[in-house]
């Protein structure tokens, strides 16, 4: 095996910037968002992929255009986990209610319990590892965290160690026959 998946998280959104929880919620992206999605560019510009695949989520969608994949196929399983009753809140919201809450240990009410966001996660790293050459992938921050720890054979949990900028690019490869992490939160935005 040696496809590589190349994965990139959307641009910044005013919720992302305001850390809101945001899944199902359909935000665009802000101006820094676009900016940062048109940074992706030229990055990506250099390699040549089998597949590229994005969330159906706007900013996603939005992202892979202006980083010059318009023609980016929709795949559901790489939407945001879902929140639930969380959707829209922040992180110092959700903990006035439960102090001690974490996405990564709890989920959240009416949310996407752990094993299904893997098994989608599951479902992308197959489609990477049988496709005819190296996939990219137009997500968002969690899922993304998530598809990292499924790639490398762990727990979804695993994700909370993999922070993720917006606007950031991570390869997810090999090395004699182990799947590796090869870079990770590689933000080109910040180069300008």
């Amino acid at each position: 095996m040696s496809n590589a998946l190349v994965v990139v998280r959307h641009g910044e959104t005013e919720w992302s910037a305001t850390g809101r929880h945001t899944s199902t919620t359909d935000v665009p992206l802000t101006d820094t968002g676009r900016t940062q999605a048109q940074a992706l560019a030229p990055v990506l510009a250099a390699r040549r992929f089998a597949e590229v695949l994005t969330s159906p989520r706007r900013r996603a969608v939005e992202t892979a255009g202006l980083a010059g994949f318009g023609d980016a196929a929709v795949d559901d399983d790489l939407v945001e986990w879902d929140y639930g009753a969380y959707e829209g809140r922040t992180t110092a919201d959700i903990r006035v209610e439960a102090p001690q809450w974490n996405v990564w240990d709890d989920g959240a009410p009416s949310g996407e319990p752990a094993a299904r966001i893997a098994a989608r996660a599951d479902r992308i790293v197959a489609r990477a590892r049988s496709a005819a050459g190296d996939v990219v992938v137009f997500s968002h921050a969690h899922f993304l965290r998530v598809l990292a720890a499924r790639w490398l054979g762990l727990d979804v949990a695993f994700g909370r160690y993999l922070f993720l900028d917006a606007g950031s690019v991570g390869e997810l490869g090999w090395e004699r026959e182990q799947p590796v992490v090869r870079s990770w939160n590689h933000t080109p935005a910040a180069l300008l």
